[in-house]
């Protein structure tokens, strides 16, 4: 008869495939432990990421709204010092007494 791997005259009882290792409840229980011991390790370490992400989350959302309010600035500071522009504004908002009778003016000249 031919073994498991066509090989003549090796059978499956012969005790060649024999498991020589087999470990006691004692080293299993040893194993389950430090498995035990690495899942916690590595539990930890996913809560330890978790809670990075939410704090670099929180950062980058920080520095988004830091960099838009910075470029508002920038834009009325360049609104505020283009030549002209104040002229323009010192005219509009303020009376004037050039204006003529009539035009809404308290000052006649």
């Amino acid at each position: 008869m031919s073994g498991p791997n066509g090989d003549p005259n090796i059978s499956i009882d012969d005790g060649i495939i024999e498991d020589e290792d087999e470990f006691e409840e004692e080293e299993y229980a040893a194993i389950n432990s430090m498995l035990d011991q690495i899942n916690s390790y590595l539990d930890d370490l996913e809560e330890r990421n978790d809670a990075l992400n939410g704090k670099l989350h929180d950062l980058m959302e920080s520095n988004r709204q830091a960099r838009l309010e910075f470029r508002a600035q920038l834009l009325q500071r360049e609104e505020d010092d283009r030549p002209g522009d104040e002229d323009k504004d010192n005219n509009s908002s303020s009376s004037s007494p050039e204006k003529k009778d009539g035009e809404g003016s308290e000052f006649h000249w």
